[in-house]
């Protein structure tokens, strides 16, 4: 067999036949590494043709064989878009502390008492660590669980021909290498091939397997690697949430078998991640409706192919200095001074001297347009010193001129305040083109911001 000696950037995988001081790819500096190929012999190569796969009509493709291992977790189930496929590679990223290897061994008890093995390979804890994790949030640990402590990928490999699981988790991708590769373990090389191997693994016609690994997350909150880590997978998905904070959302970027933007809600709680059922609950404060507060008002966003009811709170209070502060951790702060700006403008509500804080009930950010009329209203609430009724909502965009906007999906959003019991709903005068049959819901059509303040707060 002969040998061929190459040389790969560690930072890109750029590949030279003879070392470079300096990566022409990506400007990296003293990156390439030296690498032996083995090349095969004529023989091996009639018998790779031998064993050629040849092309299948796509109506005759049989498609039971991905089949989904659906499991008791309604929220991760939700985001993939109905449970894990059988023979799919999905990568969940997060930074550290979000609850990733949480999630994961709840997700693997879930599997495992559905009859399926499971394998955990982790290059990070050991073997005691992980069952220590396990004793405090999994009330029973089942046996169908193996668990590998290793960063080797090769003995990873021979694990699942031992042990033959259904599904293998990987946690993380960076801290494996294979022997093959003499690169560092978390080098662009390394990572890819390690991948790489996982795929081929996933994606035997023969005995396919699903794959969930952690993909480590840069400062930037971005994957960290190669972008053609994202390319190899089927699915990818990002755990959001502060260490600090109860709430953690789930939320697919990438998805060969569902639809992306999906999310699910979970709650960080001493027994693991709990999903949250009801998400209109969790967002909004539990008042009575005679209980009225100055700052707070309602809307309804659309979160993947969910509705979520949302409180936005604001609190104005006098500045001491020449700027007053504008702050907002439920969305961008130039989007905060936007709406402020209308307020000040087209609603004749002066804030020049006053400092302004806006959240949301259970911290979700806000992201959709359809909200900023509430965000307004909950402005000049707190000003003016008036509470907004609690069956009270605003749904509608608002733009520089002072006039409403129409959303998408209104009538869904308006359906939904009306399952929920709400008793009026302020949307664009022409956002609904016809009447609706609402048992509960009045619905009030106005054109403009003023008019819509002089409404609520009756001139």
């Amino acid at each position: 067999m002969k040998k061929k000696v190459v040389y790969i950037c560690s930072q890109c995988g750029n590949e030279s036949p003879k070392w470079l001081g300096r990566c022409f790819e990506c400007g990296a500096w003293n990156s390439y590494e030296e690498r032996v190929i083995d090349k095969k012999s004529n023989s091996q190569v009639k018998d790779k043709k031998a064993g050629k796969i040849s092309p299948i009509e796509l109506s005759k493709i049989d498609t039971d064989k991905s089949q989904r291992i659906v499991t008791d977790i309604h929220e991760f189930n939700r985001v993939l878009g109905g449970g894990i496929v059988k023979d799919s590679v999905t990568i969940l990223t997060a930074r550290p502390g979000a609850g990733k290897s949480t999630l994961l061994l709840q997700i693997s008890e879930n599997v495992a008492n559905k009859g399926y093995r499971v394998l955990y390979a982790s290059g990070e804890e050991s073997e005691t660590q992980i069952k220590n994790r396990a004793n405090r949030i999994l009330d029973i640990i089942p046996k169908n669980i193996w668990i590998l402590s290793d960063v080797s990928m090769d003995n990873v490999l021979e694990a699942v021909d031992s042990i033959d699981p259904d599904l293998v988790i990987i946690d993380s991708i960076q801290t494996f290498k294979l022997d093959e590769f003499n690169s560092r373990a978390g080098s662009p090389i390394q990572t890819i091939e390690c991948a790489n191997a996982l795929v081929d693994m996933a994606k035997n016609k023969n005995r396919p397997r699903a794959v969930i690994m952690v993909g480590h997350m840069t400062k930037a909150n971005e994957m960290a690697g190669l972008r053609t880590l994202e390319h190899l997978v089927d699915t990818v998905i990002y755990l959001e949430g502060e260490s600090d904070e109860e709430l953690r959302t789930l939320m697919a970027t990438k998805n060969r078998f569902g639809p992306t933007g999906e999310i699910g809600l979970f709650s960080m709680e001493e027994k693991g991640m709990i999903a949250i059922d009801n998400p209109s609950e969790f967002f909004v404060t539990n008042r009575d409706y005679k209980e009225i507060v100055p700052g707070s008002a309602l809307s309804v966003i659309r979160e993947g192919s969910r509705l979520i009811i949302v409180e936005v709170e604001s609190l104005v209070s006098r500045s001491f200095t020449p700027y007053p502060a504008r702050i907002g951790d439920c969305l961008r702060k130039d989007q905060l001074g936007t709406l402020i700006s209308i307020l000040e403008q087209r609603g004749r509500i002066n804030l020049f001297d006053k400092n302004v804080v806006i959240k949301t009930t259970g911290g979700l950010r806000l992201s959709e347009p359809s909200v900023n009329l509430a965000i307004i209203m909950s402005i000049a609430s707190s000003v003016k010193d008036q509470g907004i009724p609690n069956d009270v909502v605003f749904i509608a965009d608002v733009g520089l001129t002072g006039e409403l906007k129409p959303v998408p999906s209104l009538e869904a959003r308006i359906r939904e305040l009306d399952r929920m019991g709400y008793r009026k709903v302020y949307i664009h005068k022409d956002g609904i083109k016809h009447d609706m049959d609402l048992d509960n819901l009045e619905i009030i059509r106005l054109n403009t911001l003023q008019q819509v303040i002089d409404h609520v707060f009756k001139g």
